[in-house]
């Protein structure tokens, strides 16, 4: 049985993917801030899908946090032991993003965004490959966002965190070193989809129309899909794939028209 660990595992995408690969029979490692979601979620998923399911606590936010993650991502196959076994997915979920415009969060909040977005998913990454390139296969899928391809949020440090995390897995997954191990590695770059992350960020879900909007479901198999077929980059929907593109290739003036300035009254 094939082993996943997952951050952010209990809410939105990270609970999707939970689902997504329990029902495929992947045993999996389930990494959140709180020990009772975690438990109550690992038990779901052992009683629906009969398989087993790890939990640790960890903020990634912090040192201690991303140090347990990664010991944990360390373990490699040995030949007398079979608990805990190796993890065969990385799906680095965990990340955070601000409603308040940049300068009315405080330094200590933009940190954090970047401890977690960014930091977290360098160290676990780096602690991943260690042992997935040294036996030969495994897989890491980082979730970003069409909004880390350009100018789509204005006054917000959360674009140029996920701009880091496809630059970040393209120049990996690219490498001599991870290819010839054959490991596989994938930026999943959603677009507005319904789960509690607007909701934690305090960010409006009535902006934008509903017909921009994915179901987590649908990205988790998008993605999943992606990362089995080689895939470096994954975009979920036709109608993000030609935001990305002209996120991508329109003149940056003309793109930053149509960006959501979270500082402007209308909408801060």
């Amino acid at each position: 049985m094939p082993t996943a660990l997952i951050t952010g595992a209990t809410a939105g995408l990270g609970k999707a993917f939970a689902q997504t690969l329990a029902a495929e029979g992947t045993g999996l490692v389930l990494v959140a801030r709180s020990d009772r979601d975690l438990k109550e979620l690992a038990g779901a998923l052992r009683e629906e899908h009969g398989v087993a399911v790890e939990v640790l606590p960890a903020d990634l936010s912090t040192d201690d946090g991303c140090a347990a993650v990664a010991a944990r991502l360390a373990v490699g196959p040995v030949a007398e032991r079979t608990d805990p076994p190796p993890v065969d997915l990385l799906v680095n979920n965990a990340g955070i993003g601000h409603e308040r415009p940049f300068l009315a969060n405080g330094i200590a909040a933009e940190e954090r965004l970047l401890d977690l977005n960014v930091r977290a998913v360098l160290r676990l990454t780096d602690a991943a490959l260690g042992t997935m390139t040294g036996r030969g296969h495994g897989s890491i899928l980082n979730v970003a966002s069409v909004a880390g391809v350009g100018p789509s949020w204005l006054s917000s440090t959360y674009p140029a965190s996920k701009a880091w995390v496809i630059s970040f897995t393209e120049s990996l997954a690219y490498s001599r070193q991870v290819r010839d191990a054959g490991v596989r590695m994938t930026a999943l770059l959603p677009g507005y989809t319904r789960t509690e992350f607007h909701q934690r960020a305090g960010i409006p879900t009535t902006f934008p129309p509903s017909y921009l909007w994915l179901n987590s479901a649908d990205v988790v198999r998008t993605g999943l899909a992606d990362l089995r077929r080689g895939r470096v980059v994954s975009i979920p929907s036709l109608r993000y794939k030609a935001a990305a593109w002209a996120l991508r290739h329109l003149p940056r003036g003309l793109s930053r028209q149509g960006a959501w300035d979270i500082s402007a009254d209308a909408r801060s």
